[in-house]
This record gives C-alpha cells, sequence and structure tokens, in this order.
C-alpha cells in the first residue's frame, strides 16, 4: 500500500528490501493500476536492469498475469540481444512497459526521436540499484536518468534494492523523496562443510569437497552451487560431473557461455528441471528461481552483502528460512567463512559508499546528448549535477571533458579523428556528422573487457557448434594439440581462424582452465577486520574445526597471532632466501600494490628482493638479504613519492588508461565496418598515453586514469587506512623457521603449473617439507634449489606472485604484472 500511496502522491521513492521481499512486483504495481483503470498509448513506465536476463525475466513473469487478467497493457524487453526489427518496431509503437539496461537506455537518449519517444513516460524503475550506484554503469545510469528527468519531469523514479549498508547514499542515487524499508525476514541457516582427510593449506577451488557438494546436491530439490570464478565453475563442474553416477541434470552457467546455453539453463531452472547449476555472479542477481532449495558457495564470500545476496536465492521467500553451506577452499578460507556468517548474524552489512562518477563516462554521455540534440553547455553541466554521482562535479571539471569531446584537448586538436563536435554561432554543440553519431552507438557502455574469441567445435562442412567465449590472451598460450575445459567438455584446441578458437572434442593430457582477467573481489574491510578478530579471541576458535585450531594454536607458540590493531611482519630464512610475511588482510588488490612499493623500498635498503606474492590474507616477499628495519618498509611515507613514482612508470596506469579511453571514446573498438583487436586498441592507447604524458600531463583522461587507478587496481584507500591503523603498532617477528601461519603463502610462491607428473611430484614433495617444518616435524633444509622465472605466474588459485632472475633488481616488475 505503501507503493501506491506514493504513486498516488507523485513520488519518488526507495523501496529497500531483504531478497524475496517482492521488491519488483512492488515496483510495478502502481503502473499496472494506472494502466488498468486508464488504458492509453505510449511508453508508461522504463524498467531498467543490470542483467539482460533479468529485464528478459522481468518481462516474461509480467506478462504472463498481464494476460491472463485480460489487460490490455504491452510488456517488452530492449537489450543488446533484441533483433534490430523489433527495436525498430519499439520506437515506432513503445510498448506500455519497456524493460532494459543502463547501455540500451543510453543508446534511446541519443536518438533523434528521443524526446517523442519518452514523451508519455510516467515512471522510471530501477532495479537492483545497490548492484550499480557506484559503478561505472552506475554512473552511466545515473546520467540517463537525468536525462529523463527533462525529457519527462512529471516522471516518478521508483528504487529498488537489497538492505545496504549505506542507505542513504542509495536514497540520494535514485533521486527519491521517500524511503520505504522493509524489515528483515526469518535469519538464514548458514553451516559450513569441509572435505574428509587433511585440510588444505592453500588454494582456491575447492574440488577436495566434491563428495560433500555432491552428497548435499543429492539430499535437496534443487541446489545452486555459486563459485567466486569461472575458472573455478568449470572445474566444479567436471568434478561434480565424475561423482554424478545417477546422472542427476546438473548445469553450467557463467558469463562467457553463448547466450543460448545460458538461456536454455534458465529456462530449466524456471521449469523446475535441474537438481543443480554451477555458477558464478551470473545469477547473483533478482532472478526469482522460485524452488531453489539450497545454496552452497565453494570458497570464502568476501563479504557479508554478497553472502546475503547469494543465500537469498534459496527459498527467495521472506518468511522462509534459506538455507546455505559453506565450503571453504583452505584454511584461511574457514576464518573467513565463519567471521561472515557471524556478520550475517549481526547483520553487520559492507561495501564502501558509492564513489563519484567518472569523467570518462561523462564524455560518453556529453556526445550521446549531441547525437540526439544540439544542446547549451550550461543547459548539459545543470542537468548533469541533478545526477547523485556527479553533484560536486566543478564547472572547470565539465568544461575541461567537454573541450575532449569536442576536439581531443590541447595536445590532440590537431587531429581530426578526435574532433566530434562543433559550436554554433549561439554556442550550442552539434554532432560533427552523422558517422561520429553512428559510431558513437556502436560503443556505448562502460565494460570494457578484453578481445574474446569464439570456441567452436569443428565440423566437417562449414562451422560447427559454438560453445562461447574466451579471452584472447588464454589462447595464445594453447599450442595445437593442448586440452582445455570449456562449457563442461574436454577440447582440443587446433587453430585460431576468423576470431575463433577452432577445437575438437576429446584429447589426452591434463587439461588447462581459462582464465579471466578480473575475475576475484577482494576481501571486504569489515569482513577482514573480523577476521582478525577471530584470530584475537581463542574462546572463539572452538568454532573452527580440530585442524584449524591446531594450526592456530601452533601459531601461536612459535610466533604469535596478527592483532586487530597492529601488523605482525615475520621474516625468516629458508634455503637460498629470506622471506618476509605480512599479515595485512586488505584484500589482494591492496596486497599487490603494497608488494611494488616494499620490493622497490627492499631493493633501495640493499634488500635484495627476488618477488613477491599478494593473496587476500597476506603479503609474501622473498629476498636475497633478511629485511632489518621493517618498521621503515611498511612507513606512511611510501603514499607520496614512492607511489607517484611508480604509478608514472606502472604499466597498469597504461591499462587504467586504455579502459578509460574505450569508454571516453577515444578509442573506438567498434566502427561501422570493421572492429579493432585487443591489440590494435593496446597499441593506439598507449601511443596516446604517451603523447599526452609529454604534451598534456594534465589532461583529462590522465586525471580520470589516475582516479580509477587509486580506487580500482591498487586499492590506495585500504593501504592508507591499514597503515594509518599500524603506525606506532608494526610487531616484527625474527623466526629461524617458516610459521604456521605463513605456509599458506609460501605453498602459493611454489604452485606454478607443472607440466609433468615428475615436476608435480616435486612440489608435493615441497609442500610437505615446508608443513613439516612449520609444525615442528622437521628442521628447516640448509639449501633448497630454487627455480626463478622472469615473469607473473598467473593461477587459478587467485593468488598474484612475480618472480624475477637471481640478483637482477626488481625495477619494472610492473611491467610483467599488469600487462
Amino acid at each position: 500500500m505503501a507503493m501506491l500511496d506514493a504513486a498516488r502522491a507523485g513520488d519518488s521513492v526507495l523501496l529497500i528490501a531483504p531478497t524475496g521481499g517482492g521488491k519488483t512486483l512492488a515496483g510495478f504495481l502502481p503502473s499496472l493500476v494506472d494502466l488498468a483503470a486508464d488504458p492509453r498509448p505510449g511508453l508508461h513506465t522504463l524498467y531498467i536492469s543490470p542483467l539482460k536476463a533479468l529485464a528478459t525475466d522481468i518481462a516474461r513473469n509480467l506478462t504472463r498475469p498481464v494476460q491472463e487478467m485480460g489487460l490490455a497493457i504491452t510488456v517488452e524487453a530492449r537489450t543488446g540481444d533484441t533483433p534490430a526489427n523489433r527495436r525498430a518496431r519499439q520506437k515506432a509503437n513503445p510498448p506500455h512497459i519497456l524493460l532494459t539496461t543502463p547501455e540500451s537506455l543510453a543508446v534511446l537518449i541519443s536518438l533523434p526521436d528521443a524526446p517523442a519517444f519518452f514523451a508519455t513516460l510516467n515512471c522510471i524503475v530501477m532495479d537492483e540499484v545497490h548492484a550499480l550506484a557506484g559503478t561505472k554503469r552506475g554512473d552511466q545510469l545515473a546520467l540517463g536518468v537525468a536525462r529523463l528527468r527533462v525529457l519527462a519531469p512529471n516522471a516518478r523514479r521508483v528504487g529498488l534494492s537489497a538492505t545496504v549498508a549505506h542507505p542513504d547514499a542509495i536514497q540520494a542515487f535514485t533521486g527519491a523523496s521517500r524511503r520505504i524499508e522493509i524489515a528483515d525476514g526469518a535469519p538464514p541457516d548458514i553451516g559450513i562443510t569441509l572435505p574428509e582427510g587433511r585440510l588444505s593449506w592453500s588454494g582456491h577451488m575447492g574440488l577436495e569437497a566434491a563428495p560433500q557438494i555432491m552428497a548435499h546436491i543429492l539430499d535437496a530439490g534443487m541446489t545452486i552451487v555459486f563459485v567466486n570464478t569461472r575458472a573455478q565453475a568449470e572445474l566444479i563442474f567436471q568434478a561434480l560431473w565424475k561423482l554424478n553416477d545417477t546422472t542427476l541434470p546438473i548445469a553450467l552457467h557463467h558469463g562467457s557461455l553463448e547466450v543460448d546455453q545460458r538461456r536454455k539453463v534458465e529456462a530449466a531452472m524456471a521449469a523446475g528441471n535441474l537438481r543443480a547449476v554451477v555458477a558464478t555472479s551470473s545469477l547473483d542477481l533478482g532472478i526469482d528461481w522460485g524452488g531453489v532449495d539450497q545454496v552452497i558457495q565453494v570458497g570464502a564470500p568476501k563479504g557479508v552483502s554478497r553472502l546475503l545476496q547469494r543465500v537469498g536465492r534459496a527459498n527467495h521467500r521472506m518468511d522462509e528460512t534459506s538455507k546455505a553451506i559453506l565450503v571453504p577452499a583452505n584454511r584461511f578460507e574457514v576464518l573467513e567463512c565463519e567471521a561472515a556468517i557471524l556478520g550475517v548474524a549481526a547483520r553487520e552489512l559492507d561495501g564502501d559508499p558509492p564513489r563519484p562518477g567518472g569523467l570518462d563516462v561523462l564524455a560518453q554521455h556529453l556526445l550521446g546528448l549531441a547525437c540526439s540534440a544540439p544542446f547549451l553547455p550550461d543547459d548539459a553541466y545543470t542537468e548533469v549535477v541533478t545526477a547523485a554521482p556527479y553533484a560536486a562535479l566543478s564547472r572547470a571539471d565539465f568544461d575541461d571533458v567537454l573541450r575532449f569531446v569536442e576536439d581531443g584537448g590541447y595536445a590532440l586538436q590537431a587531429y581530426d579523428q578526435w574532433k566530434k563536435l562543433f559550436r554554433d554561432s549561439e554556442n550550442r554543440m552539434h554532432v560533427r556528422n552523422a558517422r561520429t553519431a553512428a559510431a558513437h552507438r556502436m560503443n556505448i557502455g562502460t565494460i570494457v573487457e578484453a578481445t574474446l574469441l569464439k570456441v567452436r567445435l569443428t565440423a566437417k562442412r562449414g562451422f560447427g557448434q559454438t560453445l562461447g567465449e574466451i579471452e584472447e590472451y588464454f589462447v595464445n598460450l594453447l599450442r595445437p594439440g593442448d586440452t582445455f575445459m570449456f562449457a563442461g567438455r574436454l577440447l582440443r584446441f587446433i587453430r585460431v581462424r576468423e576470431m575463433a578458437c577452432e577445437c575438437m572434442e576429446g584429447g589426452d593430457g591434463d587439461p588447462m582452465v581459462p582464465a579471466y582477467e578480473g575475475g576475484r573481489m577482494p576481501l571486504t574491510t569489515n569482513l577482514a577486520d573480523r577476521v582478525r578478530g577471530l584470530l584475537q579471541a581463542p574462546e572463539k576458535w572452538e568454532l573452527f574445526p580440530e585442524q584449524v585450531r591446531d594450526w592456530l594454536r601452533l601459531q601461536r607458540g612459535v610466533s604469535r597471532m596478527p592483532g586487530r590493531n597492529d601488523l605482525l611482519v615475520e621474516t625468516f630464512p629458508r634455503g637460498d632466501r629470506w622471506y618476509l610475511v605480512a599479515y595485512c588482510f586488505e584484500g589482494r588488490n591492496a596486497h599487490q600494490t603494497l608488494g611494488m612499493l616494499i620490493t622497490k623500498r627492499m631493493e633501495r635498503f640493499g634488500y635484495a628482493p627476488l618477488g613477491f606474492v599478494a593473496t587476500d590474507y597476506v603479503l609474501g616477499v622473498w629476498s636475497m638479504n633478511p629485511a632489518r628495519n621493517v618498521a621503515a618498509l611498511f612507513d606512511q611515507d611510501m603514499l607520496g613519492d614512492d607511489l607517484e613514482s611508480w604509478m608514472a612508470d606502472s604499466s597498469m596506469l597504461k591499462r587504467t588508461f586504455r579502459n578509460v579511453a574505450v569508454i571516453a571514446g577515444l578509442i573506438q573498438r567498434n566502427l561501422p565496418g570493421a572492429e579493432k583487436n585487443r591489440r590494435q586498441v593496446t597499441v593506439n592507447s598507449d601511443l596516446i598515453y604517451d603523447v599526452l604524458r609529454r604534451h598534456q600531463s594534465d589532461h583529462i583522461l590522465l586525471r580520470a586514469a589516475r582516479t580509477d587507478a587509486a580506487s580500482g587496481l591498487i586499492d590506495v584507500g585500504r593501504i592508507a587506512g591499514m597503515l594509518a591503523r599500524v603506525k606506532g603498532h608494526i610487531v616484527h617477528m625474527v623466526l629461524s623457521r617458516v610459521s604456521p601461519l605463513a605456509v599458506p603463502v609460501l605453498l602459493e610462491i611454489g604452485r606454478e603449473s607443472v607440466r609433468s607428473d615428475t615436476d608435480e611430484d616435486s612440489m608435493l614433495a615441497e609442500a610437505e617439507a615446508i608443513i613439516a617444518e612449520a609444525t615442528g616435524e622437521a628442521e628447516p633444509p640448509p639449501h633448497v634449489p630454487v627455480i626463478h622465472r622472469a615473469n607473473m605466474v598467473r593461477r587459478p588459485t587467485g593468488a598474484l606472485q612475480t618472480t624475477l632472475p637471481r640478483g637482477k633488481p626488481v625495477r619494472r616488475r610492473q611491467a610483467d604484472l599488469f600487462s
């Protein structure tokens, strides 16, 4: 009733409710009531979802009851998958309710007939707002809605969000004048399942627990098995399939699979024809699968809010307890899973407040405005700052962005290709020509992915079946005859032809698993704090299994436990190396940046660092000489000149600039009649980056790239917070051998790809030796042969490692790590 009352009053509203609380239906109900009482032509309600699949699912779920009640209400979806003829029909004869995505909305408002199309708009529904606010897609949505407020000033705005840590910020994002919050329903039932035998010290796949996962699947009707990466999804699916003696219908769902295959899985889920589906975040958001009995999370959840979102997929009803099972893949993940369960019980939601809007997204939006109709800069600025992410945007920054869109800026103004706007005598901004407008619409979007190649089975005649897409860089690692896992199949690589990876089924040897850039999410700040708190509370160790309790007791006897407000740093020799292990618990993005800065300092201090490995929990560095002045290594001043110097030379900043350049339209991947591959985009953006650094170091896109890097890949905020917290509280333990808590990171250091049984046996023997040493069952070896590799090793475990030939300085490691 509250939603209907708000609609009658013409108020914009934010509805916050837990998963399964009926948010989506509540958002649409006033529109259905209004259209049923007063049917009229034209677009009435625009629904915007972060997922194409969610928009399609909502359209299906709305159409059925509308038809059953005999209402003359039309409901359609418009996404990137909508055929051209249907899009043309929708323009000529808009449905009453149109369901779309932020990208498709950006296309619609860039069209010359946008004012007429949206003239009848009465309501804007933004679903899953918590998943968009603070992201570049959220910036795009906020700018689009700001435009709609001009085109349809009487349209109400309705925001739908799960329970969030920062409700005021989400309300500001939606522009709602009222907020309705629904109390939590039945608390979830969350347990932990461990594999039989010894619990893994390291690794993040959880394959050892496959028999236990299958047993839980057999005991339930329908199960979603959530994992954290697409590579892990492929491996878990294969492990379960090998145990599937009763041939239960089990499916695989992740974003790299072919659209048709994903839709078949979704349809089978909706029809109740599956017993389990292994999925990534592709099934995180609000699609109502109805009959899901339980959720299994393989690997640590990385955040309380994220865990609640996934747990809510089970039962999807507020009045019923959602059942979830966590399957930690290693000992540190046991700590994280227990901390997450305590966080859920305390309702301590996590997540950062939305950040300011991206200037690259603004550049894309301004060009879209001009593609629709000429505009005055003053009017555009007034409109843009009504979008919450840009509320604090200065006029100087706005003018710099507009100047870039107009002619590329001072350093690029001599080149015609970047002249996209021109001014008339009244200072109105016009798009330069129809080709510029067409190119803009082909490149709309804020998701910049690596070049993808189709995975295609060969056929005797013509093209065979397309299974999905994998990233180009992974295919570059394959040799003809190599095998890899994809779409639940064992495939043998043949060749690359016409942007397709051609394969045959079957093959010999150990298969590789495609890895995808940016797959894993870092540990949240709140959850990291809870883990540190558990380590400092021995009375709570009874929550842990016996193996974990013994591990922690051994650590306390050999060294000490990391504190909640200090930083434990251990140094010890092993073989011909010295190791430094810092228990930061700040997430792998922050740790990899910290590793770069620490090794830079170690080089300056004469410690001769050889490399480092970053996990979500710890940073491990190995060197030729022992690190003695540890407090100086972790001094806050590293975020000054050291950080600036590293960022200036880092290829990481070039990578960030590449993404910014694509979003802002400086580099266009899609052009009428042509498409640039990843190498062309990289070469072009790197050349432009060098030109701008030399000739216009304050260029708006360089500023945008620095801001993105600081809040994203390098996570400066978390490093700064940690260094401030532990200032004067760094505890340096000088040990004679590896400590029990350091065993996982040492195993990560040695976890490289192995190609033969001999190599694997050697690695396993070394792992056993490290564990025996840490637990006091063996003396440390006088010498351990070391294989040094001059490149970063990226493995499915999620840890990041870089090594260099012994004795060589560590400068330019970042070129290997980020390129």
